[in-house]
């Protein structure tokens, strides 16, 4: 069957992560001042070498928002039905979906971030399935593919797998920086559903039990931190207790390094880490999946990089979540960047869900 698709790359999208900035919209050239390198191009072209000998009719924009990776991925026959100007932003985005709507495209895929997925559902709304390709930094809408070659099945499927209505969640990231989570509901978006393939929409969990949860799983850490031991500190509520048991004040939101019991950096980036880790080889990390998605790595820590893990000690990776995100979050996710690093994760994470406590949570790779 062959199926017409409709393919945009957002090229900044995701440069934000490694250099502890949540998100990219609006400070790309801090991004860049950073370090920061483009990530959006090589996660599309992973997903589109493995369709390009498939039955598809590609629709597309110009040069870096869509035709240069198609080319990169071995596909040098595609329309080119929208040409950006040279800076590309949020109306090439929709002006190219609304593009790809007269053509008759089957989907639309993206590849980007919730930014993207905003941008996406403006202009095509409920008229065509829409499917994201993860490059974002946070990604907590549900219309994203777990990871790369979960995106490969769920395109090569259209038509033929079933639809569902898919949030679209639209992020306050000046908010987000500030390590304040604002989030609203932004709309329903038709998208291909398979299971283990496509990601849920974030959840925050907020009940009193929860909340002595948290206490409790803190109080097991702080008891079993060793003095001469970097502790990387990743993002969310339940990290952040471990920081406040300790006396410390954390970013809720990025992540943080503390040896002693004192803070050696906060909102630290990719390159930090790295540096803290050569000075002190002997480190554990800390990171707790986002609630209902499930992504242990891969999702709003970018920063805790495959290079920070490996340097680390993947043994040394210790994930922590509460009885109720993990009830309502039945499997885990990595997607880190690096699919040989994922798949050394093996099939399952023991997760400290209280005080000496822990459940083996299942570990799904797609393919």
């Amino acid at each position: 069957m062959r199926r017409a698709i409709g393919f945009l790359l957002n090229p900044i999208a995701g440069m934000g992560g490694t250099v502890g900035l949540a998100g990219t919209d609006g400070v790309v050239a801090e991004a860049l001042r950073r370090g920061a390198a483009p990530r959006s191009a090589g996660r599309a072209v992973q997903v589109l070498s493995l369709l390009k000998d498939d039955d598809i009719t590609w629709c597309t924009c110009s040069a870096p928002m869509g035709e240069d990776a198609l080319i990169d991925a071995g596909i040098d026959r595609s329309t080119v039905l929208y040409r950006p100007a040279v800076s590309t932003g949020a109306a090439d985005t929709k002006a190219a979906c609304r593009a790809f709507l007269e053509a008759g495209v089957d989907l639309v895929a993206f590849c980007g971030g919730d930014g993207t997925a905003r941008d996406v559902f403006d202009a095509v709304g409920r008229e065509v399935p829409v499917l994201g390709i993860p490059a974002g930094v946070k990604m907590y809408s549900a219309v994203f593919a777990v990871d790369p070659p979960a995106a490969v099945t769920l395109i090569r499927e259209t038509g033929r797998a079933p639809c569902r209505d898919s949030e679209v969640m639209d992020i306050d990231e000046g908010a987000y920086r500030s390590g304040r989570l604002a989030a609203r509901l932004y709309g329903y978006a038709r998208v291909p559903y398979l299971p283990e393939r496509i990601q849920s929409g974030k959840q925050v969990f907020e009940q009193q039990d929860e909340e002595r949860a948290k206490d409790d799983i803190a109080a097991f850490i702080n008891e079993v931190m060793l003095p001469d031991t970097l502790y990387i500190i990743g993002a969310g509520s339940t990290t952040a207790r471990i920081m406040e048991r300790l006396g410390l004040a954390p970013t809720l939101l990025g992540v943080d390094a503390v040896r002693g019991g004192e803070v050696v950096a906060r909102n630290a980036d990719e390159k930090t880490l790295l540096s803290l880790l050569d000075r002190y080889p002997r480190a554990k990390i800390v990171a707790s999946p986002i609630g209902a998605q499930g992504f242990v790595l891969g999702r709003g820590n970018q920063q805790i990089s495959p290079a920070v893990i490996r340097k680390a000690g993947l043994r040394n990776l210790i994930v922590v979540a509460t009885p109720g995100k993990l009830a309502a979050t039945p499997l885990l996710y990595v997607d880190s960047g690096d699919a040989a690093l994922d798949r050394e994760v093996g099939d399952s994470f023991l997760v400290v869900s209280g005080y000496r406590m822990a459940q083996r949570k299942r570990v799904v790779h797609p393919m």
